[in-house]
């Protein structure tokens, strides 16, 4: 039987800054950026994972199938005190708890053996980039982040410096008396010192939001709009955001074959336009085909592409993307440049158009609808939407939720801020704002009917093209939302939502439920917003 050999010697690929200044003093051999086909290597020789039929490396990472958002704290400095929306999506750590559970991590680093260093980059605009340092003690994980960050050349590693620093410990279980955590799993975040702790999951996505976490709160400190969205641009150069949570279409809809890629899930809108924060893709995996999504399909096809807790026959080593026997979050990781019509560089012209996806779970929004700007600051905030069954541990069915800025549990300042910054780009670049309901028609979950990608897909494009600007609407008498009379290839009929319910007394009473919804929830921020922002919802 052949073995494996360990990668070669990482010598000059490192940079000024070796691990001392970390605080880690590793008893093992240290992996410095080693490229996809070393790492991939190291994680099979290490028995990490399995390679699958066409290259693909697959990974599992039972228990955790998702993240930990309960498990998520920000260590409660003087620096970052008064600029923190703390509360249950942001938790305090106490400084102490924090230099303690450190400590904690660097001793386990410098005990696991060997240990592998990615320096990369988050934010493809030079003038609002941040340079991270991930350690781990697994291959794949560092494969997983090269897939998903920027990747510096070697004339860059020669000089890079950590702005920010990731431990991965991902085996380590926290101790909540001495660490002050909830559980055995931590992902904290330390502004002060500059540094992530993550533990006690080896669900890779911890990895790729912890640092969505400190964009979020750096990118506004710089004049920027930290946005949970994806972003693609046409033909003639015009640009589309897609808000929404993961499950709503994000990725799906913005890997359209007819426009080019800048990102699928994490942007900023600077004065200078759009750019990704990232140099890869983390899709959903479940039910994935050739046919519904030819080019995410593609790179599950490729070496280097990293996919989460999919299964595979034992035999062929084929990959079975309907089974949901581990969790309904499967997922795919992905570099940008494994889809072939992508934005070389990551950056975009300002948008034209902005679309808000929510997977109506009620089944009672118009597949479609024109914001005004004080719609689209009031839907924004709102950020109604439906959880993903296995998005997050413990939700087996969709359900209803208001989420701020389509990305609450990311969010560190006061939703407020972002929704202000928003208004003010919408304003100041003219761009048009659309709702789009990816969610159930014809009754809720569980007796309506998904929107069928397809009609979305039409809507979407007609949207982006031009094709609805000026066109006839009827004004939806609950939610005072602007609905297209008629759209190219796509039932008239199911325009109008309340048309496609058996009982339209039952949609009645259902719209009003949820218009109640939106109202109760908006409490929290109508002291934040004008008049002309709070009396934007629904008329319920």
């Amino acid at each position: 039987m052949t073995t494996l050999a360990a990668a070669p010697s990482s010598a000059g690929r490192t940079g000024p800054h070796d691990l001392s200044h970390q605080g880690l003093r590793p008893s093992g051999c240290v992996h410095w950026n080693l490229v996809a086909p070393e790492l991939i290597q190291e994680a099979v020789r290490r028995d990490e994972g399995k390679l699958a039929d066409m290259g693909p490396f697959v990974a599992i990472t039972s228990p955790h199938t998702g993240r930990s958002p309960n498990d998520k704290f920000i260590v409660r400095d003087p620096d970052v005190e008064k600029d923190v929306w703390w509360g249950k999506v942001n938790q305090a750590m106490s400084p102490e708890h924090f230099d303690a559970l450190h400590a904690d991590v660097r001793k386990y680093l410098d005990a696991s053996g060997d240990l592998f260093v990615q320096d990369l980059w988050s934010g493809a605009d030079p003038a609002h980039q941040l340079s991270v340092r991930f350690v781990s003690p697994n291959a794949w994980h560092m494969q997983f982040v090269r897939n998903m960050f920027l990747r510096p050349t070697s004339a860059d590693l020669a000089s890079f410096v950590p702005g920010f620093t990731v431990l991965h410990a991902p085996e380590m279980q926290a101790d909540p008396a001495r660490h002050g955590t909830r559980s055995t799993t931590f992902i904290v975040l330390s502004f002060a010192k500059r540094t992530i702790l993550i533990g006690g999951t080896r669900y890779a996505g911890e990895l790729k939001k912890s640092i969505f976490t400190v964009m979020q709160y750096l990118m506004p400190k710089q004049n920027v709009l930290s946005m949970h969205c994806s972003a693609n641009v046409g033909e003639q150069g015009d640009t589309a955001l897609f808000f929404g949570l993961s499950g709503t279409g994000k990725t799906t809809l913005s890997a359209d074959p007819h426009r080019f890629l800048v990102g699928d899930d994490e942007h900023g809108w600077s004065d200078d336009g759009v750019f990704n924060f990232e140099g890869g893709c983390y899709a959903k995996a479940i039910n994935l085909s050739a046919d519904g999504e030819p080019e995410i399909y593609r790179t599950t096809q490729m070496f280097g592409t990293v996919l989460e807790n999919t299964v595979i026959d034992p035999h062929s080593r084929q990959v079975d993307f309907a089974d949901a026997s581990i969790t309904e979050n499967t997922r795919v990781s992905y570099p940008m440049h494994y889809i072939k019509r992508h934005v070389a560089g990551a950056r975009a012209r300002h948008p034209r158009n902005v679309v808000f996806l929510t997977a109506d779970a009620f089944g009672v929004l118009p597949p479609i609808a024109a914001l005004t700007r004080e719609q689209a600051m009031y839907y924004f905030l709102s950020g109604y939407t439906a959880k993903v069954a296995g998005t997050e541990r413990g939700v087996k069915e969709p359900q209803a939720t208001f989420s701020a800025c389509f990305g609450a549990v990311f969010l560190v300042w006061h939703p407020s801020r972002y929704a202000h910054m928003l208004g003010a780009l919408l304003q100041r670049h003219d761009a048009h704002c659309w709702l789009v309901n990816t969610g159930w028609s014809g009754g809720p979950y569980g007796v309506g009917e998904r929107m069928k990608l397809g009609h979305t897909r039409a809507m979407v494009r007609a949207a982006l093209s031009g094709e609805l600007n000026g066109v006839p609407t009827t004004k939806d008498p609950m939610f005072g939302l602007a609905v297209p009379k008629a759209i190219r290839d796509v039932p008239t009929a199911l325009l109008s939502p309340r048309g496609t319910w058996a009982d339209p007394a039952a949609y009645d009473a259902q719209a009003k439920t949820l218009a109640q919804m939106f109202a109760t929830n908006f409490e929290q921020f109508a002291d934040g917003v004008d008049a002309s922002v709070r009396s934007a919802g629904p008329r319920g």
